[in-house]
């Protein structure tokens, strides 16, 4: 089966033979779905130790509650990776995988592990590490590759254009939209007073500004500062630092190697937080089966457990089928019509069940232990 795949998780009395048999029961799951509709395989449910009725039904809702929140666990970690590979989806399927295994594989040889490990805050935290030193650098680089309105003047200013160590006298960097420069040129002097005439001096252009450096008197260089903005020519804070050109490159490089290194260790974190936080799903998955099986079909515990693998569009019929073979399970609560086909009394019903603690997976109660999820 091609696209997206989903998982049911179903259990069974093995009364539904005759023999009571465990590997005829499962033989008897796998008739009941159809080969064109999914696969079914044999799934370990381990036999726990079994508490009061009370504790059970306390247990399911609590259970509940944390299948919903490590389903959402997986899905973050699951955006993290996708962030971290830029989107690659054959590198991100790479990087997907559980306890070194498909998540095919891991679930189709599940065993039980009593050390599965919290996940750790690590990769929240590292993550939001790498995401600050990637936006550093990005705005680092931009600064070297942007416009001249944005991009860093360090590498392009001659310090000798530049009027320094003046009580009365500064320059002023204008990057103008080549469109108006001579606009520009026509008018600096008069934007404000004190304007040295004939001070405008080109330094560089490219394919949208043209870099000018003017000289006024300080005291009304912040006047000249704001008739430049309102003719929509660009003023540059830069201050001549020596060696700057020289920094900016330094760290330039310092971020890409701390963005390489960072990266590596928020992909290696990604890659066990999402194998950790798969395992530590699946065993409440299995927690959530084996206490449904007690409160669905009762002591002693003769159960059989399939996995069956479907798509979500074929889900519906694996459903069906099931529900046409074992609806009988669900007593009153299942019916046929005049037709034959199996009909549902849901009036009241998923209420009734879910007070009495039983799972209604979807809000649609089933007359069997199932439940279905999606691993991507």
């Amino acid at each position: 089966m091609s696209g997206s795949t989903k998982y049911l998780l179903v259990s069974l009395p093995t009364s539904i033979t005759p023999s009571n048999d465990h590997d005829e029961a499962l033989t008897a799951l796998r008739s009941a779905v159809s080969t064109d509709f999914g696969t079914v395989y044999p799934f370990s449910i381990p036999e726990f130790k079994i508490g009061t009725l009370d504790a059970l039904v306390q247990q399911a809702d609590e259970l509940a509650k944390l299948d919903t929140a490590c389903e959402g666990v997986v899905g973050k970690v699951g955006d993290s990776l996708q962030s971290i590979l830029g989107g690659d989806e054959d590198k991100i399927a790479q990087q997907k995988t559980v306890n070194d295994k498909p998540v095919d594989q891991y679930l189709q040889t599940f065993n039980w592990n009593k050390e599965v490990v919290s996940i750790d805050n690590d990769i929240k935290t590292k993550y939001n590490q790498y995401n600050q030193v990637k936006t550093n650098l990005t705005a680092l680089q931009r600064k070297q590759t942007g416009n001249l309105a944005t991009r860093s003047l360090a590498p392009v200013v001659d310090p000798s254009l530049l009027v320094q160590d003046s009580d009365y006298l500064e320059t002023h960097l204008i990057a103008v939209p080549s469109q108006i420069n001579k606009d520009f040129l026509k008018t600096y002097e008069t934007v404000s007073p004190m304007v040295v005439p004939r001070s405008a001096v080109k330094i560089t252009s490219d394919d949208e500004y043209t870099l000018y450096a003017v000289t006024t008197f300080k005291k009304h260089g912040q006047e000249f500062i704001h008739k430049c903005r309102e003719h929509k020519w660009t003023p540059r804070d830069y201050t001549y630092k020596e060696g700057g050109k020289e920094e900016e490159e330094k760290e330039i490089d310092r971020l890409m190697k701390e963005e390489r290194k960072v990266w590596g260790e928020a992909l290696r974190l990604g890659r066990t937080g999402w194998s950790e936080s798969v395992m530590i799903w699946i065993h409440v998955l299995v927690l959530r089966v084996f206490v449904e099986t007690v409160l669905r079909y009762g002591l002693p515990l003769q159960f059989v457990c399939g996995l069956v693998r479907t798509t979500p569009k074929l889900s519906k019929k694996v459903k069906h089928s099931l529900d046409a073979s074992y609806s009988y399970l669900g007593g009153n609560s299942f019916g046929r019509d005049k037709k034959g086909r199996i009909t549902k009394d849901d009036s009241g019903t998923s209420t009734d069940m879910q007070t009495a603690g039983h799972s209604t997976e979807g809000g649609e109660y089933s007359a069997y232990v199932l439940y279905d999820f999606e691993i991507s």
